[in-house]
């Protein structure tokens, strides 16, 4: 397990959270997509019990998934920011915590993808484009 901790953009929501650096991974759904307004999510699982808001409350949106059941997104109600999402019932025991939201981020790899067919054709090749250190 790995102590971590993050926020939002504004810093209004703040969290403290033990994961599972194993538990990191990619979702190329079209909801994922629309939800980051980007090609895919990176999100680290923890669980409910191991997640503690510690400043401020996030704001939630519920959307029905592809399987039909309710996914919370919850994101701070000032900037924005997608910070958790959760289901309800059993789904409620586990967390995502967007890996954006991280303040160690850099210590957690995507370890697995998930709903490869909906994909970005580019992002299977990105290394390739040329790019700048800062711009």
């Amino acid at each position: 397990m790995m102590r971590i901790d993050g926020g939002c953009h504004c810093g209004e929501v703040r969290y403290q959270a033990d994961v599972d650096p194993q538990a990191v991974s990619i979702c190329h759904c079209s909801d994922c997509q629309r939800l980051t307004g980007t090609a895919y999510r990176v999100s680290v699982l923890a669980a409910r019990d191991d997640v503690t808001i510690t400043r401020g409350e996030p704001k939630r949106y519920t959307k029905a998934g592809d399987n039909g059941k309710p996914r919370h997104q919850l994101f701070c109600p000032n900037c924005g920011s997608p910070m958790f999402t959760t289901g309800e019932g059993e789904d409620a025991l586990e967390w995502g915590i967007r890996w954006g939201s991280i303040d160690q981020r850099a210590e957690l790899s995507p370890r697995s993808q998930k709903w490869c067919r909906s994909a970005a054709s580019f992002v299977y090749g990105i290394e390739t484009l040329p790019g700048t250190a800062k711009d």
